[in-house]
């Protein structure tokens, strides 16, 4: 009976890692690409890692009572992590939702009771009379001043700041990925959001090998929304990074992380899901297939060969069924 468990919080972490060997010989790669499947995670994706440690660091500091509310801005993940791992906790979850969120995330954060939120929800934000603008996002800023204006129960977490982000990953992923790789990891390949894995890992796993080649994943120029191309196909919850400053990028995310950055198109992004989900029967998001285009590119590399690529997939494919993703048509 020792493995039955009562409390979402046990069920996070020791994710598998898995080889798409039959991808592998279809395409005549010679690394070993090892895919850490955190779709698996209860919520579904790698950021309940992140959101069980925000909200273990902000009860141990005494942020946090019950009844509390949580606020945080996401793409969707955070957020459904957020609101699963508070419901146990007694806290309410308010989310600022990131443009461009499939219908299937705001569908779930709906069934844990989130309360979805835009930048017309803050106080003198927008001008009331004005027509919506499905691109507008709300700052930081603006964040920040909806929790004063609602009181001192409401708490922005932040996780492109908050340190207990990038702390999961130096105190649970990167260790199973070191242990289940018996300490042999050569490179690791993922995509950027916060930037909090990418710092978290990094960390953890140049202190353990130094020598280990870290690709970080942003979009191609293509796939990123702008006045000129609004309506191409993205890769959501991630921005191009490599040619801003740190500046300008968040408190995770520095250059001096990663070996070398890559960039992957939607479509490429595309392409990659429908040949696992049919070579291997596993449905990747968005993010999952990019990283694992880019990790196949790398392999190609004769100094790869015979190495172990670590690529992180973020989450499962089963919130983008409504997008191009799977789609034959894309």
């Amino acid at each position: 009976m020792n493995r039955i468990y009562a409390s979402i919080e046990d069920l996070v972490g020791s994710t598998p890692l898995f080889e798409p060997v039959r991808v592998e010989k279809q395409l005549h790669l010679t690394s070993h690409l090892l895919c850490k499947l955190e779709g698996l995670n209860p919520a579904g994706s790698i950021k309940d890692r992140a959101a069980l440690s925000m909200l273990q660091a902000a009860e141990a500091d005494g942020t946090l009572s019950p009844g509390d509310t949580i606020v945080e801005q996401t793409s969707g993940n955070t957020g459904i992590a957020l609101a699963s791992m508070a419901i146990p906790r007694g806290y309410h979850c308010e989310i600022f939702l990131e443009s461009g969120v499939t219908p299937e995330r705001r569908t779930i954060l709906r069934a844990l009771g989130c309360r979805l939120l835009d930048y017309r929800d803050v106080p003198g934000a927008a001008d009331p009379d004005a027509p919506f603008d499905p691109f507008r996002e709300a700052t930081l800023e603006e964040i920040r001043r909806y929790c004063t204006a609602m009181g001192p129960s409401f708490h922005f977490l932040d996780q492109t700041s908050n340190p207990a982000n990038p702390q999961a990953h130096i105190r649970s992923t990167g260790p199973e990925i070191w242990k289940d790789t018996d300490g042999c990891v050569d490179a690791l390949v993922l995509m950027a959001g916060t930037g909090g894995t990418l710092c978290g890992l990094s960390t953890y796993l140049r202190k353990k090998n130094p020598k280990i080649h870290i690709a970080a994943v942003e979009p191609a120029p293509c796939s990123v929304r702008s006045e000129e191309n609004p309506s191409c196909k993205i890769i959501d919850g991630v921005l191009r990074f490599d040619d801003r400053p740190d500046a300008a990028c968040s408190s995770f995310l520095h250059h001096d992380l990663y070996d070398e950055c890559m960039e992957v198109s939607a479509e490429s992004a595309h392409r990659t899901a429908l040949l696992i989900a049919r070579q291997e029967g596993l449905l990747f998001g968005t993010s999952g297939a990019a990283a694992l285009t880019a990790a196949m590119e790398l392999s190609k590399r004769p100094i790869f060969a015979g190495k172990n690529i670590v690529v992180i997939i973020p989450d499962g494919g089963g919130k983008y069924l409504s997008s191009f993703l799977f789609s034959d048509q894309a």
